[in-house]
């Protein structure tokens, strides 16, 4: 499984240098508002995650993770919400060719069964995971998602991944970079199988 830093390498030139431009801003002033501003956008278009940047201040900066983590569960709820709006008004004008641009298309029918299943939950999928969160924001708006349940399922996904990442970085230091970066994939799968079991108890008992 490949980590963060090997997966860069594959990236093509322009993304490499959207990527290295990103983590340039952690040794800049207005590091926190460029935060804020590609949580938001990463929700609905823009391509590279805020953990990028988001692991970056807060390695620089440890005591100061949970900061950042805040600044980047704010943006990336918020540009849900922006992805959701897209979604439900505009599908057809704007998100769709979102979806088309990063070759999403086909996991449209797969988004709506994962819908059907769990409702508004199913956003959790895209808000903790490796999959990419503005598919889901775009297609909740377009079929319609309870904008609560989506916001409760945004907030609990995105906040227990920025701040799973904020929190160990602040406890650890650096060095859990590498374990982040390695291991990230498989601690979404763990969540995600958490997350599903916990749903489907709770339907139980009801």
């Amino acid at each position: 499984m490949k980590t963060l830093s090997q997966a860069v390498n594959f990236l093509p030139a322009q993304a490499r240098r959207l990527y290295d431009w990103m983590l340039s801003w952690a040794e800049k002033p207005g590091a926190a508002p460029f935060l804020f501003i590609i949580a938001f956008a990463e929700a609905s278009f823009f391509p590279i995650p805020p953990d990028v940047l988001l692991m970056a201040l807060a390695i620089s900066m440890p005591k100061r993770s949970l900061r950042w983590a805040t600044i980047c569960l704010s943006g990336s709820v918020l540009g849900g919400v922006f992805g959701y709006a897209l979604g439900y008004y505009f599908m057809e004008l704007i998100g769709d060719k979102i979806m088309a641009f990063y070759h999403l298309t086909d996991k449209y029918l797969e988004v709506q069964q994962l819908y059907q299943q769990y409702g508004g939950w199913a956003v959790a999928a895209g808000g903790f995971t490796p999959l990419p969160y503005k598919l889901f924001t775009l297609t909740a708006g377009a079929f319609r998602v309870d904008p609560l349940t989506f916001m409760v399922a945004s907030i609990l996904s995105r906040g227990a991944r920025f701040f799973l990442i904020a929190g160990l970085i602040y406890y650890f230091g650096p060095p859990i970079r590498y374990f982040l970066e390695k291991y990230f994939n498989i601690l979404s799968i763990i969540f995600m199988i958490l997350l599903i079991g916990g749903f489907l108890v709770f339907k139980w008992l009801l």
